[in-house]
């Protein structure tokens, strides 16, 4: 491999990379917190993009500011986690976190499947493509290879300041601290007076917005097409398994590994692009079954 084709692989792997850790680490905040495996999570990252293409195709139609592209991925976000991640906790998954595990994965695969059915109803199954973010940044030229500053610098910054805000927003401040002691322990945190639904309920939110972010951000990049959010919870469920169930830290640098493997496979040998990442799980299991970040931990029977 030369020097222009391994450069490209490492761009594309940290882009791919990026996108891959914001649906990860929202899965894996909810599973830490509410030890609930959501099946349904790939589904807020299909809605983040196809709302964001939608919306943003319509407003930039009737003339608004190009510039707005990027607010607009944020808003989008924060919608689709409040407006379908909020509910879905509210008024099924806090009904089931009693449950035994194969049921709640049950319960939230049906959720998907009716996510699934739901965009095709809104959206049909043309594809859909916005990326007037990506033309805003334009490019840049490295070692003779031109290269969109949108997937370059802007994804892996998105990414970084996601990690850093949440590390820092679960140590920092008191709805972190709140969660974090939710974590640990439930019940002594109940006994001390925290409303645990509540910080569950948040929780959800900030982990679906997580996941339709990375949607949003990946309209600009890829079309937009049913099935989707399939393609990226599969993905997501290999980053999380092989950091370890709850590691934030974990999935970034997991999901780095695992973005540059399939990268690096496209351009060395295409065939095994699709099956590098489960290569990269299933060796790590092998040698630690917790993860590469994750500790056994000692269960409440």
């Amino acid at each position: 491999m030369n020097a222009q084709l391994f450069a490209l692989a490492i761009v594309d792997g940290i882009s791919y990379a990026a996108l891959v850790f914001l649906v990860a680490v929202g899965l894996t905040l909810i599973f830490g917190v509410l030890r609930v495996l959501n099946v349904a999570h790939g589904s807020f990252y299909a809605i983040g993009a196809y709302t964001t293409a939608s919306v943003g195709g319509a407003i930039f139609a009737a003339g608004a500011s190009p510039w707005l592209a990027f607010p607009l991925m944020l808003v989008a976000a924060v919608l689709v986690g409040t407006l379908v991640g909020g509910p879905i906790e509210k008024l099924l998954l806090s009904r089931i976190y009693h449950l035994e595990d194969v049921l709640q994965i049950l319960v939230t695969f049906a959720v998907f499947l009716m996510l699934e059915d739901a965009q095709r109803l809104i959206w049909g199954v043309q594809p859909l493509f916005e990326a007037t973010a990506l033309n805003q940044l334009g490019t840049v030229s490295l070692l003779g290879i031109t290269y969109t500053v949108y997937q370059l610098i802007f994804l892996p910054v998105v990414a970084v300041l996601v990690l850093v805000g949440l590390r820092l927003g679960l140590r920092r401040t008191l709805t972190g601290r709140l969660i974090t002691a939710v974590t640990e322990d439930r019940e002594a945190a109940i006994t001390i007076g925290i409303d645990a639904e509540k910080v569950y309920l948040i929780t959800f939110i900030v982990g679906a917005s997580l996941a339709a972010l990375g949607g949003a951000l990946a309209s600009a990049t890829t079309s937009i097409v049913p099935g989707m959010g399939a393609d990226m919870i599969v993905l997501s469920f290999a980053v999380v398994a092989t950091a370890g169930l709850g590691q934030i830290e974990g999935a970034a640098i997991t999901a780095l590994l695992i973005g540059l493997g399939r990268s690096f496979a496209v351009y060395v040998w295409p065939e095994l692009q699709v099956l590098v990442p489960y290569l990269i799980m299933f060796s790590v299991l092998l040698v630690r079954p917790q993860g590469l970040f994750g500790g056994i931990e000692a269960r409440k029977i």
